[in-house]
C-alpha cells in the first residue's frame, strides 16, 4: 500500500526529530558534561569556588565581589575591586554596563525641590565623564593620592562649559558673549571650576535653562596625564563583573592595607605579587590581580584586628 505523500513528509521530520533528539538533547550534553571532568578542567566547570583556609566558600575566581560596608562605603581593611553597573554592583543576575561612551560629558541636573526634599530625580542623569571624575576623586581621598584627572573639576565633576556667541565656518564661537560651566549647578557650588573664559566671566548651570544653542567646550586644565587613580579604577568593566584590578591599582591600595592591618608595605606586596596572573598565552591582554583570593590571602596571614 502506498502511503499519501503528506503520511511520508509526516514520518520524515518524526524521523528528523527523533534523530536531532538524540544528537542535540542527548548525546551533546552528556559529552560535554564529560568534558568538564577533564583535569584541569573540572574546577572550572564547578563555578572556580574559592574557598578558606576552613573550606568555607566565598565566592568565585571569576566573578568579583565587593568589599564595602552597608553604606557602601570601602572597609579600608580590604582591596577594592573595580566600579560596577551589574546591579547595586557585582550582581550576576544582572551583569551590564553603563552604555555611556566618551562622548556622554554633560550630566542633566537634579530638580532642586527634589533635592530640597531629600527625594531622588528619575530624571536626572550622570555623564561617564562625572562618574569617572567623582570616583577619581573619592579613591584620592581614601589612598591619600592626588585624584585630579584631566577635564574633572577640582570638586570631582566634569569640567565642560557652553560657549555662547557668533560662530565661524566651522561651527566654532568666535566671540564668546555668555560661558556657562554645564555640570555645576547654582547652589550646590559656590562658584564655577573655571572664573572666566576667554576674558568672559563663567556662570554656573541652572535647572531648567536650556544650553544646547552654546559649543560644547571640555577644559582639560593643569592634570597631569597619568593620573595617580589607574583608570581601572573609575571605570566599571563591560561585564560589571570582573574580578580584576591592574597591579598598579593594587599597589595604590598597598600602604592602606599595610597600615590598617599593621604589617609592613612590602608583606601586601608580596601578596599582590601572588595573586598577580600574566597576560593570556604570554601576550593577550594585561597582567591582572585576582581581588577575592588577594584579599583572602590578606585575612589569613594578616588577620584585621581593628
Amino acid at each position: 500500500m502506498r502511503l499519501s505523500s503528506q503520511i511520508r513528509r509526516h514520518l520524515a521530520a518524526l524521523r528528523a526529530l527523533l534523530v536531532l533528539t538524540v544528537i542535540l538533547g542527548i548525546a551533546y550534553p552528556v559529552a560535554i558534561w564529560a568534558v568538564a571532568f577533564i583535569p584541569g578542567l573540572h574546577h572550572r566547570a564547578q563555578g572556580s569556588m574559592v574557598r578558606t583556609a576552613d573550606g568555607r566558600i566565598v565566592g568565585s575566581r571569576i566573578i568579583g565581589q565587593s568589599f564595602t560596608d552597608k553604606d557602601g562605603d570601602p572597609l579600608k581593611q580590604y582591596v577594592q575591586s573595580r566600579p560596577s553597573n551589574a546591579g547595586d554592583g557585582y550582581d550576576p543576575t544582572s551583569t551590564s554596563a553603563s552604555n555611556l561612551g566618551p562622548e556622554s560629558i554633560v550630566d542633566t541636573l537634579p530638580d532642586p525641590a527634589h533635592v530640597k526634599a531629600g527625594k531622588e530625580d528619575e530624571n536626572a542623569r550622570t555623564s561617564l565623564l562625572t562618574q569617572v571624575c567623582t570616583r577619581s576623586k573619592k579613591v584620592g581621598e581614601l589612598e591619600g593620592v592626588s585624584g585630579a584627572r584631566p577635564f574633572c573639576t577640582p570638586g570631582g565633576i566634569g569640567a565642560v562649559l557652553a560657549v555662547m556667541g557668533p560662530r565661524d565656518a566651522q561651527g566654532h564661537v568666535t566671540h564668546p558673549t555668555r560661558v556657562v560651566s554645564l555640570n555645576e549647578e547654582c547652589g550646590v557650588v559656590a562658584r564655577p571650576f573655571v572664573a572666566t573664559y576667554d576674558g568672559v566671566p563663567v556662570e554656573c548651570a541652572k535647572y531648567g535653562e536650556d544650553y544646547t544653542k552654546g559649543e560644547i567646550v571640555p577644559v582639560r586644565g593643569g592634570a597631569p596625564a597619568h593620573p595617580a587613580v589607574p583608570a581601572d579604577a573609575v571605570t566599571a568593566s563591560g561585564s560589571g563583573l570582573d574580578p580584576h584590578i591592574s597591579p598598579a591599582y593594587a599597589r595604590l591600595q598597598a600602604p592602606r592595607i599595610a597600615r590598617t592591618r599593621g604589617v609592613s608595605e612590602q608583606r601586601v606586596l608580596a601578596a599582590i605579587k601572588d595573586n598577580e596572573d600574566g597576560r593570556v598565552l604570554g601576550f593577550a591582554g594585561e597582567p591582572r590581580v585576582n581581588v577575592l583570593t588577594l584579599n583572602i590571602e590578606l585575612d589569613e596571614k594578616y588577620p584585621y584586628r581593628g
